[in-house]
Formats: structure tokens, sequence, C-alpha cells
């Protein structure tokens, strides 16, 4: 199951709570990480290689609506890395970020499978398999 970040947790709740502004990302930053991150800790996201993260749009056009009231969303366009130039290991989480680098992370995930990924794979995300859930 996906998670906030203590710092996504923390910004709505003085957003909704103490009138503290947070203002979302135009554009949200999905990464890939290989070893699990935490609400207060990064994990270890791929470095070099020819990695980034890849930006989709904070819009309706890139994200679903909850359907049926259960608090979920997921891409609606796939999500495609750079051809990695090495390899970047075996990729255990993905996360979302609001900065294509640094930044801070705001949520994250463990893959359903690890996979690992070598020079020259085709890394992507299908349509629907970045799903996010706010708990409840």
């Amino acid at each position: 199951m996906a998670a906030l970040t203590d710092f996504l947790e923390n910004a709505l709740i003085g957003h909704l709570f103490r009138g503290t502004p947070y203002t979302a990302p135009t554009t949200l930053f999905v990464g890939l990480l290989t070893a699990a991150p935490g609400e207060a800790a990064a994990g270890t996201e791929i470095a070099g290689a020819n990695y980034a993260r890849v930006g989709v749009a904070n819009a309706s056009t890139q994200w679903n609506a909850a359907v049926g009231g259960n608090g979920t969303t997921a891409n609606t366009n796939v999500v495609t890395f750079p051809v990695p130039s090495a390899s970047w290991g075996l990729v255990t989480h993905f996360a979302v970020y609001d900065a294509a680098s640094a930044g801070n992370m705001l949520w994250y995930t463990a893959l359903t499978a690890s996979k690992t990924i070598n020079s020259g794979d085709t890394v992507s995300f299908p349509a629907g398999t970045i799903t996010l859930q706010v708990d409840n």
C-alpha cells in the first residue's frame, strides 16, 4: 500500500487545519528506489547511468479521479523512464516527488514485484499501474 511521507502529511495538516497554505506542484515526478523509504527516510534512489525522474503533470488528464469514495488515483498514461546506460540494480519501490531532483518525497510504495533493471532495458509503468491511495 502507498504511504504519504511525513512532509506531505504535515503540509496537509497545516493547510487544512492551521491556515498554512500548501501549493501543490504543477508537475509531479516519479522516481525509482533500490532501498525502502519510510515516512521520514528517503530510501535509496537510483543515481547515474542515464537515470532521471519522470515528470507527470498535476492534471485531471494525467491522474484518475477517486472512484467510489475510496481515495485512490492512478496514472492515466504510460510513464517511461530514460533508457539505462548501465545497470540500475534491483528496483524495489517507486516514489512521487515535487521536483525533478532533490525536492521532497510526497508518496511512496513498494513495487508489486521487484525488478532488476539492466543497461538498455525499457522501464515504464503502463497506465493505471501507479496507484496511490490515501489511507482510509
